[in-house]
């Protein structure tokens, strides 16, 4: 035995082996050792930028600043000049002082996901907002992820049941597609959401509520949503008030859940109220480091930023789960054709949903203008002869609408034009056709048909 032993001890075999497993240990040993981080101090404040000395982090990593009372001020490294960090704070800076201890935040960023969020309420930065005690969650996400090969996702093939007779019929959404909904203040978009996310045919359904006042997120948890809507339902709410950063959080936050549930195949609803508001949150941010504007205000990396998080709603590649996503998108005075982020949002968007302020103020709910809207996937979805069925409807309605002030004054005179004629002996049925009360929904089945009856009218 000795002798073996000696033997193997001078063999130049086992003396490789054993370095070579004790090179592995060394390694290994490094790699989970924590890296040093090169603190720094603060050296000057300007409006919501922190400028931090003497400390090393890369872009996007977080970053903790002391301050007066002895907690930290958790920042997010936005952009560097010279040998100075650009830190945005997450939250309020209230007790930052001059030349505090800042230091690398060395844990990642992620936050919490799975199945126990669902019916929570939830802040930008994943702690519960409803009350309900703490989350029971083992595991956590990044807030951005790699986008999806273009050309390995499942293509849209199958429609999604809203709940919604006029979006049924007419504006046919696909599963995966990525719709955006353009609305001024006060026309009935908080509304038309709750319905979508009580109606719609989905396993989960993500609400991300961004940059909304205060006093919204509870009405749209407790009266919109409701407690059916809300049991099978995720709600990510950064209210207004939340630092820009935050607000950017929250959008991402809400997308990152989304993806989780699709990645386990789940068909998923994501609605973003809204998107102009997380690109007024980076808006505040980008200027706030000196990035120059651009076209109204909006620097660059705003419309960059906006497709980003579109882009990682829809299918997966695996044809298994999906994320359809309506955004949300303010109109300034109601003229969402001349709004840069309008018009942005129409280009990445796979379809627009416009809401009017004359059809609201009428009383016509949901005041969704049928004219100005479409849905470009509706013909991969939809069969011929509801795609007819639709053309017809719109052909109708579109010549009343044309010829709405010469009939209400009675300076149109019958027989001047076959279409208007019919228009008008068929607007009380098409008005009916296209209103419908918050705690009805209609069936995606049932609206086409009802659609075939009047479209057969139509082709009499």
């Amino acid at each position: 035995m000795n002798a073996d032993a000696d033997n193997a001890a001078f063999d130049p075999g086992a003396r490789r082996e054993r370095w070579r497993r004790q090179f592995a240990r060394q390694a290994a040993r490094a790699a989970a050792a924590h890296t040093l981080a090169v603190e720094g101090s603060l050296r000057r404040v300007v409006g919501l930028t922190l400028e931090a000395e003497g400390c090393e982090a890369a872009l996007g990593a977080r970053c903790l600043v002391d301050t007066a009372d002895g907690d930290k001020l958790e920042t997010e490294v936005v952009g560097f000049a010279d040998e100075r960090l650009l830190l945005m704070p997450v939250d309020d800076m209230r007790g930052v002082l001059p030349n505090a201890r800042v230091r690398p935040f060395a844990r990642s960023g992620g936050l919490p996901v799975g199945m126990h969020l669902l019916g929570r309420v939830v802040g930008a930065d994943g702690l519960p907002l409803d009350g309900h005690g703490p989350l029971d969650i083992d595991e956590h996400a990044a807030l951005k992820r790699e986008p999806i090969n273009p050309m390995a996702r499942k293509p849209i093939d199958a429609p999604l049941d809203v709940g919604v007779r006029a979006i049924n019929a007419l504006l046919t959404v696909g599963r995966g597609q990525r719709l955006g909904l353009f609305a001024g203040s006060g026309v009935g978009k908080s509304t038309l959401l709750g319905m979508m996310t009580r109606y719609t045919n989905a396993d989960v359904v993500v609400v991300g509520l961004i940059g909304e006042r205060g006093r919204e997120v509870k009405e749209f948890v407790e009266h919109t949503l409701g407690e059916e809507g809300r049991r099978r339902a995720v709600i990510v709410a950064a209210p207004a008030d939340a630092p820009p950063l935050k607000r950017l959080r929250g959008a991402q936050y809400a997308t990152a859940i989304a993806e989780w549930f699709r990645d386990r195949g789940q068909r998923v609803l994501l609605l973003m109220d809204s998107l102009t508001r997380y690109a007024q949150a980076q808006r505040e941010i980008a200027l706030a480091i000196g990035e120059p504007p651009a076209t109204k205000g909006y620097p660059p990396s705003v419309f960059a930023m906006m497709p980003a998080l579109v882009e990682r709603a829809g299918n997966d590649a695996e044809g298994k789960g999906s994320i359809t996503a309506f955004y949300t998108v303010l109109t300034e005075g109601d003229d969402y054709r001349h709004d840069p982020i309008a018009d942005a949002a129409r280009a990445i968007l796979d379809g627009h949903i416009v809401l009017s302020r004359d059809l609201a103020e009428a009383g016509h709910y949901p005041a969704i203008d049928i004219e100005a809207s479409i849905s470009r996937v509706m013909p991969q979805v939809a069969s011929r002869g509801h795609l007819q069925a639709a053309q017809r409807f719109r052909r109708v309605y579109s010549a009343y609408r044309q010829q709405r002030d010469l009939i209400a004054v009675g300076a149109y005179q019958k027989g001047s034009d076959p279409q208007v004629d019919l228009a008008i002996e068929m607007w009380p049925q098409l008005r009916d056709f296209l209103q419908q009360e918050v705690d009805e929904p209609t069936a995606l089945d049932d609206a086409v048909k009802r659609l075939a009856v009047l479209a057969e009218r139509v082709a009499a």
